[in-house]
C-alpha cells in the first residue's frame, strides 16, 4: 500500500472505546486500509453544545485508495457503526476525520486535507505528537510536536486527558 495517512477517531455515546476499537478493526477487515500505529485513548471535551466527553485517538495507516476514496470508505464505516447525522458539532458514536494524505493538498468541495483545524485541536495534536511528532505539516512546514508546543497555552481551554 502505497499512501500513507494518518486518521482521527472520536466517539462520545455509548461504548467510547469499544466504538473506536470496532471501528479500527472494520477499517482494517476492509482490506483497504492497514493501520500501523494507534495513539493512546485520550478523554476530552466536546467542542460545541453541552455533551459528554469524547474519547480520541489518532492511527497511522497504509491505502491505495485516492483520498476521494479514502472519504467514501470512511463515510461508510460511519454508517455501518451507527452514525446518524445531528447537529453540526453534536454526539456522534464516531466520527472518522482525515488529517492527512501523504503530504498532499487538497482542496475540493467536501474534502480538505490536510485537515483545516488540526492547529486548533488538542485532541488531534496530543495524540498526534504521540505517534508521529517529527511529521511536518505541508501546509505549516512544522512538525506536529512544535505545532502543539505554540497551541498549548491557547488551547488551555481544551481538557485533554491520557485513558491508556
Amino acid at each position: 500500500m502505497k499512501n500513507k495517512i494518518f486518521l482521527s477517531l472520536g466517539s462520545n455515546i455509548g461504548n467510547r472505546m469499544g466504538n473506536i476499537e470496532i471501528t479500527l478493526s472494520f477499517l482494517q477487515s476492509s482490506c483497504f486500509i492497514y493501520i500501523k500505529k494507534i495513539s493512546s485513548f485520550y478523554k476530552t471535551s466536546p467542542i460545541g453544545p453541552k455533551q459528554r466527553s469524547f474519547y480520541n485517538i489518532v492511527a497511522s495507516a497504509k491505502t491505495n485508495l485516492s483520498p476521494d476514496n479514502l472519504l467514501h470508505l470512511l463515510k461508510e464505516t460511519q454508517e455501518v457503526i451507527g452514525r446518524v447525522k445531528t447537529l453540526h458539532w453534536g454526539p456522534r458514536i464516531i466520527d472518522i476525520d482525515i488529517l492527512f494524505f501523504n503530504n498532499d493538498i487538497v482542496k475540493k468541495q467536501f474534502l480538505t486535507i490536510p485537515h483545516k483545524e488540526i492547529q486548533n485541536r488538542l485532541f488531534v495534536l496530543v495524540p498526534l505528537a504521540e505517534i508521529a511528532r517529527d511529521f511536518i505539516h505541508p501546509i505549516l512546514k512544522q512538525k506536529i510536536c512544535d505545532i502543539l508546543n505554540e497551541k498549548l497555552l491557547t488551547l488551555r481551554c481544551q481538557k485533554v486527558k491520557i485513558l491508556r
